[in-house]
């Protein structure tokens, strides 16, 4: 990469544009957009340089050799056979950029396309005319989605008919590239991104995108050309005329008249550009034969004779049912293969939900379609062109269990839990299948002293008790604000007697989490945990207590004794990693005293910002690692961007205390906009940081990554997963479009970290609350909530008879 910077750098303005002594039939406009460029340079260029990829003593790995990619992109890897039609590696196609950060063919989009992605990737242009029928690439004829024409040329309103449709609104062809290239600027055309970069970056030409690599590769579609020609505008001619200046390697349009032009047009290039027939929706139908495309897709002998490929959305290739489930995968790709035609894939997008059956990891969707046994696309047109790098270049046709490469743990959080429902057994069981270091159980006491495994000691969220115990409802503020009903209330035959709920962090965004399981599972005694594990010789355990002292004192529940006596009685075979954690110094003296084999983990629940040496010191008293959220190591700001690192790892390793980090997963939203919803940057950016462990409820994009050969930073391999330097994006935002900075967190104190001793186990309030009642002295807030609960039974009745009296 650094040679592609210093190439960048050294290169005068006028050679990205018109060669001298020529006239060009386009107008470049590259002083404003040289800025924009270098900007995404140092963005990518800082984060390698904090991280040492890009000292002198180690030869530039990655992406800075693109001037000598040869062909339309790199080969197989070593020992990597592909199913593609050439049997080469399928190609990325970076559509519009990188729009799932920038704003769609913004000039920086598609330069942390190229630095992001594996060599050979293509610009994806989606080419649109202008008054003077010059190009642009934008993603949609309408320029109010996608600029800020509207504001711009407010009089510039109208209305026409595309594809038998009406449409209201700002198009390119009533301005004219001067208007366009020096008034308006790009906005985020997905409402759900980013927006704190819109009014940054005009507008580009294909020109322009041709030339931001020293060797440009280009995608053009076409996609309106029946429109254009109607208001006698004509691609044909534009792209004929640009061909001084730059010649498309791809040329893909919806349209069959269109491509049977450019392909018979005198100045077409064979052997350079392929033709690419791009299928719509099934039931649109196409503007030149007038059929649908629905029914095309069985012609494809007759598409042969005018294209070289075909460009579809992934539904034709994997289709998703109504319920969000793949169903059986097609013929087409064979099919195509078989009369000679390349495949395209088009509609990846990481932000997306695609599929259930992917766990809202976007490299296993690409992986569907490049690396099964079956058959593979010639390439994929995503918004994401990193992630689709990750998957094709690390990740494709890697043995689920090959040998690890990062040395950080794989610690599950709740076994599995983005597939099934939390500590089941099916949750560990499939933790443990895709690789997990250590399943963790988080150890609750029943009324009749039962340990077992759930996240916490409420059962509202993880089951459904919400009706069976309605009258058990209590409020208990030393262990959480709102009212619940706990393991510590009912017994064991009773939650037996309840299903078992998957959590859905994200449902208020529409994120639901495997729906045909989220009852699916049974809950395990501590016992059938241990035994569960103690089958699987490499997997580790992690024991998580909470709430000891009180269970003690105020339910009579021996939950330490509980836990050393399974243990023991399990006779775990030395090779197990043993974890004990705990938000309670207290309850890991225990464990120090009585078993110093065990690691011994301290929870901080909440983020913080440092711990100063005094703190470390005491908290190595206690444990050998802490359990940390990821703010705790990247801190976020308001608008869902890095702000930055702290120096908590730093401090914690200076005391020779090991750093595990809780909260990750592969919902997009579990994670700052800085890593792209991309999960793979997402990990490796927190382990350039240093962290020594990783809690997930997704153990097996973890363990896949953790083997990937693309985790060495020092591999000298085309393409390597890439950190992101935290705070880098919001350091090039407006500061004007940002909200105020949250109050830094104060540093760790010594009385944060220090508990009081446990009280001794008082028998008679196991006696007391022998009837279920909470038995924490807390007045009102602690009582029953039975009264309540039969008012509110009451008027559910009297509605309910009342709407049937109606």
């Amino acid at each position: 990469m650094s040679i592609f910077f210093l190439h960048f750098l050294q290169t005068p303005l006028e050679s990205f544009s018109t060669p001298k002594g020529k006239k060009s039939c386009v107008k470049s406009f590259f002083p404003p957009i040289n800025k924009e460029l270098l900007f995404g340079f140092l963005l990518i260029h800082s984060s390698l340089a904090k991280h040492g990829y890009l000292s002198r003593e180690n030869k530039p790995p990655r992406r800075a050799r693109l001037q000598v990619i040869p062909g339309p992109g790199p080969g197989p890897g070593p020992g990597k056979k592909w199913l593609t039609l050439n049997g080469g590696e399928p190609l990325v196609i970076a559509q519009g950029g990188f729009p799932g950060l920038f704003p769609d063919s913004s000039g920086t989009g598609y330069t942390a396309a190229i630095a992001m992605s594996v060599p050979g990737t293509l610009k994806y242009c989606n080419l649109q005319l202008t008054k003077d029928n010059l190009g642009i690439c934008l993603p949609d004829i309408k320029l109010d989605n996608c600029t800020d024409a509207a504001t711009k040329f407010p009089k510039q309103q109208r209305k026409y008919n595309i594809n038998g449709r009406d449409v209201d609104g700002w198009f390119p062809l009533d301005l004219t590239i001067d208007e366009i290239m020096k008034e308006i600027s790009l906005l985020q055309n997905i409402y759900s991104r980013a927006s704190v970069f819109d009014f940054v970056y005009p507008p580009l030409q294909p020109d322009s995108v041709f030339g931001i690599e020293p060797k440009g590769k280009l995608w053009l579609n076409v996609q309106n050309d029946a429109f254009w020609s109607a208001h006698q505008l004509s691609a044909v001619r534009y792209i004929d005329d640009s061909k001084e200046f730059f010649v498309a390697d791809y040329i893909s349009s919806p349209e069959i008249g269109f491509l049977k032009a450019v392909g018979t047009s005198k100045t077409f290039d064979k052997i350079k550009t392929k033709l690419v027939f791009k299928f719509s929706t099934p039931d649109s139908v196409e503007p030149t034969y007038k059929e649908t495309y629905g029914a095309l897709v069985k012609k494809l002998a007759m598409i042969k004779t005018f294209a070289s490929g075909i460009l579809v959305p992934k539904d034709y290739i994997w289709p998703v049912g109504k319920d969000g489930y793949l169903q059986p995968a097609t013929t087409l790709v064979a099919d195509a293969h078989r009369e000679g035609l390349t495949v395209y894939a088009l509609g990846f997008a990481s932000d997306v939900f695609a599929s259930y059956n992917y766990s809202y990891d976007p490299a296993v969707e690409y992986l569907h379609f490049v690396d099964n046994s079956k058959f593979s696309v010639d390439g994929v047109v995503t918004e994401f062109p990193g992630s689709a790098s990750n998957a094709i270049a690390c990740l494709a046709q890697n043995p689920n269990l090959s040998p690890k490469v990062a040395n950080a743990l794989v610690i599950s959080h709740n076994g599995a839990s983005i597939d099934y429902p939390g500590c089941t057994d099916l949750a560990y069981k499939k933790a443990i299948n895709d690789g997990a270091d250590i399943i963790d159980c988080n150890v609750q006491m029943t009324k009749d002293g039962v340990a077992f495994c759930l996240e916490s000691a409420d059962l509202l969220g993880k089951t459904n008790a919400a009706m069976a115990f309605m009258d058990r409802s209590t409020t208990i503020p030393g262990i959480q604000p709102k009212s619940g009903v706990f393991t510590f209330d009912v017994t064991w035959t009773e939650i037996k007697s309840v299903n078992p709920l998957i959590q859905n962090p994200f449902q208020s965004a529409g994120l639901s989490r495997n729906p045909k399981s989220k009852n699916a599972g049974k809950f395990l005694t501590l016992p059938e945990f241990l035994e569960l594990a103690k089958k699987n010789a490499t997997t580790g355990i992690l024991i998580g207590i909470q709430h000891a002292a009180y269970l003690a004192s105020k339910k009579g529940l021996d939950i330490i004794t509980s836990i050393n006596n399974a243990l023991k009685n399990a006779k775990l075979d030395s090779k197990h990693q043993i974890l004990i954690q705990s938000d309670d110094t207290s309850v890991l003296a225990k464990f120090k005293s009585s078993s110093p084999n065990y690691r011994r983990v301290l929870l901080f629940s909440k983020p913080i910002s440092s711990a100063p040496k005094p703190v470390t010191d005491n908290i190595k008293k206690y444990a050998d690692a802490v359990n940390v959220v990821k703010k705790s190591i990247v801190q976020e700001s308001k608008i869902f961007f890095s702000t930055g690192s702290t120096k908590i790892v730093e401090e914690m390793h200076a005391a020779n205390i090991s750093v595990y980090v809780s909260g990750f997963s592969t919902e997009t939203l579990s994670m700052m906009l800085d890593f792209y919803s991309d999960p793979y940057t997402e990990l490796i950016s927190f382990m350039a940081e240093g962290i020594d462990g990783v809690i997930t409820d997704n153990p097996k994009t973890a363990s896949a990554f953790m083997r990937s050969p693309c985790v060495d930073p020092k591999s000298t391999a085309p393409f390597v997963f890439n950190p992101i330097k935290p705070g880098d994006y919001l350091a090039q935002v407006e500061p004007t479009v940002l909200p105020p900075a949250a109050a830094p967190l104060p540093p760790l104190q010594v009385a944060d970290v220090v508990d009081p001793p446990l009280p001794p186990v008082d028998a008679s309030a196991r006696k007391e609350n022998g009837d279920g009642g909470s038995g924490d002295g807390g007045g009102k807030s602690g009582q029953r909530r039975l009264g309540v609960d039969v008012v509110m039974m009451s008027l559910m009745l009297f509605g309910l008879v009342y709407v049937i009296g109606c």
